[in-house]
């Protein structure tokens, strides 16, 4: 997410762990930059002013605790986490959660995906839909509940047509559930019989959480949308979509941040799995590219028995034992936002993007080519000349330009884990070199 505001700001930080010497000239560098990635992510001019001013302030007049370039990259690690205000913790507790939201924002999606992250929670999560107006809505929030295993209600469960019937019926029938999704009614702007809607279902039910839900692309228009929604009917927390497609997202963020609004989740793409609680200090963690190791176990935990994840750690490299890393890492999500939860900084391992995009496709014809080896080329990929390969190719129904794709795969991961693995790998990754390592124990 925000990948051109990430990518800026690790240039930021390699350029200050480059540095001799940390001066006025350094500094004043280092805010130029940071103004320029900041307003191309559409942070209001105003705000990126002030935190400029605050930056060059703080890293050229405070004593310092650690050495220069340490003090430098905390204090804009500390400024970053400022502007993006606080975040809402949702308790893992039984509770009834109210979805409102403008047409268009993600509000129905982002159901599904609040009732997933409960499930993976070990809550057992119920979805009512509440919006008769839009019959695309029901439809597809049904299709996303089958997908998780999560019960549905909606007005053709009941024979109900009014929407406070139809919620009374739900939150009756899903009374054993620990918690209650009901997805309202969006609209195309705030109108008087919206909210009057969305209030009236709010006294019915007395919600514990009434979560708004924003689209990303809005940018700084966030805070005015939020202001309204909670001067209407008094949100609890904020969902801001669809964080992967725009360049907009730091202007949304900021914008919250201005409002009493805090964040709770972020929607980070078009899966169901894409989908994560907002916790300022990690999201700076990452942009910076310093990782985010808590998320990443948890999402192992979530994801994985545990012989799966010491598979996974191990660090073999046969084909075989690639297929079951590359089954593994697909249950646990995107592998390249995995890797962004890794302190990595400049790395450079040659990785194209293609490596991440190994969808189950992908998996299911590598399985078939693999069956095509013998054992002896499972072990030992290395051996696999010109007549192997066309062999391989033939008894597999595939081209060779296959096969030497699965066999690129295998040499990319094997060079990724072993350099991730072995101290050797630390000499490549300027954020590792003696300074960060010690800071980012005193950041998490």
């Amino acid at each position: 997410m925000l990948d051109n505001l990430s990518s800026a700001l690790k240039k930021s930080v390699k350029k200050i762990v480059a540095s001799k010497r940390i001066d006025k000239r350094t500094v004043d560098e280092l805010v130029k930059d940071l103004q320029r990635a900041l307003i191309q992510a559409d942070v209001r001019i105003s705000l990126v002013k002030e935190l400029s001013n605050r930056v060059r302030e703080r890293a050229l007049t405070e004593k310092l605790v650690l050495n220069p370039r340490e003090h430098v990259i905390k204090i804009l690690y500390e400024e970053l986490i400022g502007i993006l205000g606080k975040s809402v913790d949702i308790p893992l507790v039984p509770q009834k959660i109210m979805m409102v939201g403008l047409n268009g924002s993600g509000k129905t999606s982002s159901c599904a995906k609040l009732a997933r992250y409960f499930q993976k929670k070990g809550l057992k999560p119920a979805v009512i839909c509440a919006d008769i107006y839009r019959p695309a809505a029901s439809d597809q929030l049904k299709q996303l509940c089958a997908r998780i295993n999560v019960p549905f209600f909606d007005s053709n469960s009941c024979g109900q047509k009014d929407v406070i019937e139809i919620v009374k019926a739900g939150v009756k029938e899903f009374s054993r559930y620990d918690v209650l999704i009901i997805d309202t009614a969006g609209r195309h702007a705030l109108e008087s019989d919206m909210i009057d809607e969305i209030r009236r279902i709010g006294a019915e039910i007395n919600p514990e959480q009434r979560l708004l839900v924003l689209d990303a692309s809005i940018g700084q228009q966030a805070s005015v949308q939020a202001k309204a929604f909670d001067e209407a009917i008094g949100i609890t927390g904020i969902i801001i979509t669809k964080m992967d497609g725009t360049a907009k997202g730091g202007g949304a963020l900021s914008a919250v941040a201005e409002t009493d609004s805090g964040i709770a989740f972020l929607g980070t793409g078009e899966r169901v799995e894409d989908f994560e609680r907002f916790e300022p200090d990690r999201f700076v963690s990452r942009l910076l590219g310093m990782g985010d190791i808590k998320s990443l176990i948890e999402i192992a935990d979530e994801s994985l028995d545990k012989d799966e994840i010491e598979t996974t750690l191990k660090g073999k490299f046969t084909l075989n034992d690639l297929y079951a890393q590359l089954e593994a890492l697909r249950k646990m999500g995107p592998f390249k936002k995995l890797m962004q939860m890794l302190p990595l900084g400049g790395m450079d391992l040659n990785i194209d993007d293609n490596v991440y995009q190994v969808t189950e496709d992908k998996l299911k014809r590598f399985r078939v080519i693999m069956d095509s080896m013998t054992q002896e080329e499972r072990n030992e990929p290395k051996i696999i000349d010109g007549s192997r390969l066309r062999r391989i190719a033939i008894g597999a129904g595939a081209s060779t330009a296959e096969v030497n794709e699965l066999l690129k795969y295998h040499r990319m991961m094997q060079k990724l884990l072993k350099s991730l693995s072995s101290g050797r790998g630390r000499g490549k990754i300027p954020m590792l070199r003696g300074m960060p390592l010690k800071m980012m124990k005193n950041l998490k």
